[in-house]
């Protein structure tokens, strides 16, 4: 049986969760609100940014024109492609460079390029290498989020505890031990963040 403090205990994490959903919904109803009435009024042009009601009738008129389900599952099926390649090809690209030091000091500089170049903005040429149709949407998206991703583990691999890396050196541990073992373990957090960024960018590729 829990005890009354605990129970107490139990009841405010609930009432916080509760608030906190509560505060995020009324945040996006109070923005849709705004965003209509702004459009009603014409402080903003509905030719650029939209309202919600013409979102709404689109969405109502593409159901009615049976293509609604079929966007979805397209855009659906480049997100998850794009998504599942970005993360397997930036583990790799990760792992590769923390095994050699040599590859990831070379690579280090144009990593930094690439992360810095604004890569919507390279959409026409993607579309001309190509063609406009689902594959070069893979490549944007693949492109927006593979970087960010090798960044991100390879920053999660590098904040390995040294005095653990110099343990497992002192056991004589091989580098595929001290690597599934110890620092792919540490950088479990680090890769579930990515996972969460690397959906986002795979969306906005898309």
């Amino acid at each position: 049986m829990y005890s009354k403090e605990h129970f107490k205990y139990l009841k405010k994490i609930k009432r916080n969760r509760f608030w906190i959903r509560f505060t995020q919904v009324s945040i996006f109803i109070f923005f849709l609100i705004i965003w209509q009435l702004l459009a009603d009024y014409g402080v903003i042009n509905t030719f650029i940014s939209s309202s919600p009601k013409k979102v709404v009738d689109t969405i109502v008129k593409l159901h009615q024109a049976n293509n609604l389900y079929h966007h979805i599952w397209v855009t659906t099926y480049e997100t998850f492609i794009s998504f599942s390649l970005a993360t397997i090809i930036g583990c790799l690209i990760a792992t590769l460079l923390w095994w050699n030091s040599f590859i990831a000091k070379v690579a280090d500089p144009y990593l930094t390029i690439l992360n810095s170049l604004p890569k919507v903005a390279l959409g026409p040429i993607i579309i001309i290498w190509g063609g406009a149709g689902m594959k070069s949407i893979i490549i944007m998206a693949l492109f927006i989020s593979v970087i960010i991703t090798i960044i991100n583990v390879s920053q999660g691999f590098a904040d390995t505890d040294s005095n653990k890396l110099k343990l497992m050196k002192s056991f004589h541990a091989t580098k595929s031990q001290t690597f599934f073992k110890l620092v792919l373990p540490n950088a479990y957090k680090t890769i579930i963040g990515a996972l969460k960024i690397n959906i986002s960018m795979s969306l906005i590729g898309s």
